[in-house]
């Protein structure tokens, strides 16, 4: 990794010249110039010999992960392996004087482009509030500084220190295949193997790696998540044609795939780094910091931040808030500003100073509305205002954001929806556009956001709906679609106070949906099952919620073809569910299935052979559910039973210790309840 901070600052001068081409149209030259000469840079620190800089802290990490199994060898056969260890990290001749030499010239080179990239962003900060003869001034000026770079980094390539052979990675390869047998089955193996995995990880994922290990435990990240705050890092190459959120998301993917990201058990959609993999990639640079338990404290950083996280359990101390607003008046060159649960009422209006930020999240926050100064973030990507405030009104100085590319703000039920100003069609760039308002006009403006895809519509009323449903069919890219209804205040007969509920969708049948959607989310009532659920053959989410229907809706949903995630919430109002529910080969991708229902008593009977790819079902809220299904035996592949505010009485009957239904359910390694009076897990 020793070459890291040349390829992100090649990343970020690419990227720089892609969003202010027609600015530094007039230096084109002289940033292409210094993006090949930093290709020759790349190419040097590529060198195996490079390896030697942190092969010590590998050795070291390779240790404390093998500890208890090298004691188990007894000490003769640890000393023999520590010695074997220190041998493959050394190169041929004066280890420690080419460590050194090495060492000292990476730091120069690392420190002048640094400075190189500080005086970019300062560059950009300036420009920005300049016009005519004075910008004119300044890019010229940024185009000799240019030249200067280039030439400062040929005459530290003219030193740089003699090389020879190294065969130090093959070595440390050969010494693990060399002392273990790679048994599967063995977790001293699975470890040598995790190892191996790391060394020849490509150095894109090892970058998106090193990032997912700063949120651990808690204040771990959905895939979403991720994926924007990757982007937003300047850790994903950005080229023209491309979207750099799919070059993520791939990433991601290929980290899941080799084991070194895991789903997590718990947090839906969240994934964990796993031990051995966090230990050899957890040093993450100064320039991107993250504080967990923020509570405590917040301590002053002088060092030229480019990531902050900062993120508590129940809000910040007032020490905290004081020091946090110090931060970020000297944190000029920032990028990505990630403040969650930090309960924070208002934003300093300096905010607006950071003009270099792409990434923006204030989620659990009080903020009710964001400084006027807003408007100068012209280079950010990700605005996250997600369950902050009660109601939210965006200025019109949201639509000078041409670079904004994600626009999140999620709320819970009953909390409202983000309004947005006329004129938002105006940003071209948007992908993601969540928990908004649609009336007074932006219905009709949606249709015309080909780009987007992801759209979430709240408050969805009579007097907009057909303008809304002829937008998003107009969405041909869009992958996610969520639509709730307005809600109904209802006066209860013995008291003054109110309750809520769901309207009814205005005219759904007549709604024709874009043809790639994946993720499909209805809140709302609905007097029957629209016929074009029936098909969608992309749909891989489907969540129904408070849609009281009297029919069966699985009746439709059991053919989908790659449906595998569905919950069902009060959706159905139905008592029994009989085998109908779940046929022979109904669901054939169906992975998780999530029930809540106030009404349902009983489900009767599970044919075999449906339901062939569970690995999770989940009942919440139903309290008067008695019996779970025969055949619920036959569904081999399930993982995990979720039992949450349940009957006593069917946790009872469902219990290893000599519950009667417990046939049923011994066969599922992991069973979580919550009744009345009991909560705990079987693992059976």
């Amino acid at each position: 990794m020793a070459g890291s901070f040349v390829t992100l600052f090649q990343w970020r001068l690419n990227s720089v010249l892609l969003q202010e081409n027609e600015i530094l149209l007039a230096v084109k030259d002289q940033i292409l110039s210094l993006v090949n000469k930093l290709d020759e840079v790349g190419s040097f620190l590529g060198h195996p010999v490079f390896w030697t800089l942190h092969a010590r802290e590998m050795a070291e990490s390779f240790l404390k992960l093998f500890e208890p199994y090298l004691k188990k060898k007894g000490n003769d056969e640890m000393m023999s392996l520590i010695r074997q260890l220190d041998e493959v990290t050394r190169v041929a001749g004066d280890v420690e004087r080419i460590r050194a030499c090495c060492q000292t010239w990476v730091s120069e080179l690392r420190v002048m482009l640094h400075e190189a990239e500080d005086y970019v962003d300062d560059f950009i900060i300036k420009v920005y509030g300049q016009t005519g003869q004075d910008r004119k001034e300044s890019i010229a000026e940024f185009g000799s500084e240019l030249e200067n770079i280039n030439s400062r980094v040929s005459e530290i390539m003219n030193r740089r220190p003699r090389l020879g052979a190294s065969p130090i990675l093959e070595e440390i390869q050969q010494f693990l295949k060399s002392r273990f047998a790679f048994d599967e089955d063995d977790e001293e193996t699975a470890l040598a193997s995790c190892m191996l995995n790391y060394i020849n990880l490509p150095y894109d994922l090892k970058l998106s790696l090193l990032f997912c290990c700063a949120f651990p435990g808690y204040y771990r990240k959905t895939k979403g998540a991720l994926v924007r705050v990757l982007v937003a890092a300047g850790l994903i190459q950005e080229k023209p044609g491309e979207l750099m959120e799919d070059k993520a998301q791939e990433n991601i993917e290929r980290l899941l795939d080799l084991g070194m990201l895991e789903q997590d058990d718990v947090a839906w959609d969240c994934f964990r780094v796993p031990s051995p993999y966090y230990q050899l990639s957890r040093s993450v640079t100064t320039r991107h910091v993250s504080i967990h338990d923020a509570e405590i404290t917040i301590t002053n950083m002088n060092s030229p931040l480019h990531s902050l996280f900062v993120s508590a359990k129940v809000g910040l101390s007032k020490a905290s808030s004081d020091c946090l607003e110090t931060v970020l008046y000297n944190a000029k060159r920032v990028q990505v500003l990630d403040l969650e649960n930090t309960q924070l009422k208002s934003l300093p209006d300096g905010v607006g100073k950071l003009v270099n930020l792409r990434y923006l999240g204030v989620r659990h926050s009080k903020i009710n509305e964001l400084p006027e100064s807003i408007s100068n973030l012209r280079n950010l990507q990700t605005l996250d205002i997600s369950w902050s405030g009660n109601e939210f009104e965006l200025s019109n100085g949201v639509l000078n954001l041409a670079q904004l590319r994600h626009l999140k703000g999620f709320r819970p039920m009953n909390d409202g929806e983000v309004r947005v100003p006329p004129g938002i069609s105006r940003l071209r760039n948007l992908q993601t556009l969540e928990g908004i308002y649609a009336g007074g006009g932006i219905a009709k403006e949606l249709g015309n956001m080909t780009q987007l895809r992801s759209l979430e519509v709240r408050c969805l009323s009579d007097d907009h709906a057909d303008e809304l449903y002829a937008s998003a069919t107009k969405l041909t890219g869009l992958r996610n679609l969520s639509l709730t209804v307005e809600m109904n205040r209802i006066a209860y007969d013995s008291s003054s106070s109110f309750r809520y509920e769901n309207s009814l969708f205005p005219c759904l049948e007549s709604f024709s949906p874009p043809p790639l959607l994946e993720t499909l989310e209805l809140v709302g009532c609905l007097t029957e099952m629209p016929l074009w659920l029936g098909s969608m053959e992309n749909l891989t989410k489907l969540y129904l919620r408070y849609s009281h229907l009297s029919e069966n809706p699985t009746t439709i949903l059991q053919l989908l073809p790659n449906l595998k995630c569905l919950e069902i919430w009060s959706a159905y109002k139905g008592k029994r569910m009989e085998r109908e529910f779940s046929r022979a080969g109904g669901f054939p991708k169906l992975e998780y299935l999530t029930i809540a229902s106030d009404d349902l008593v009983e489900w009767t009977e599970i044919e075999e052979g449906a339901l062939p790819s569970l690995k999770q079902l989940s009942f919440s809220n139903c309290m008067r559910l008695m019996v779970l299904p025969e055949g619920l035996q036959h569904v081999t592949t399930l993982q995990i039973l979720d039992l949450w505010n349940v009957h006593e009485d069917l946790i009872r009957r469902l219990s290893p210790n000599g519950g009667p239904e417990n046939y049923k359910i011994k066969h599922i390694p992991v069973v979580k309840y919550l009744g009345q009076m009991s909560r705990g897990f079987w693992t059976q």
